[in-house]
């Protein structure tokens, strides 16, 4: 099933709300994935250029991004980016299906 890294900010809004009711986002996060027909594999809050790492599963993307658009709509969330994630045997997979395509590319000049 195809996986994907989500990555994003807290905005302003919700650093206020989480100040007045804490609340397990990773289990809020959780439900809104499995609500739209996908599975969230984690959670994490992050140090650095973004706040919280998801790592999610789905069979459509557009379950994925359905779900981007509700956290963001609601203002808790912004720079929401998403990356598709391969396993290291469907890289060993995609490397073999490139040694039998490489014969039928003319690199220029």
């Amino acid at each position: 099933m195809p996986r994907f890294i989500i990555t994003g900010n807290y905005t302003q809004a919700a650093a206020k709300g989480m100040l007045a009711h804490p609340s397990d986002r990773g289990a809020a996060t959780g439900a809104l994935i499995e609500a739209a027909g996908g599975t969230m594999e984690a959670f994490y809050a992050t140090t650095g250029p973004t706040d919280f790492i998801i790592i999610a599963t789905t069979d459509d993307v557009t379950d994925i991004i359905a779900s981007l658009i509700v956290a963001g709509a609601s203002g808790a969330a912004s720079n929401l980016q998403t990356q598709r994630a391969f396993t290291s045997e469907e890289l060993l997979a995609m490397q073999k299906k490139a040694v039998d395509l490489a014969a039928a590319y003319s690199p220029p000049g």
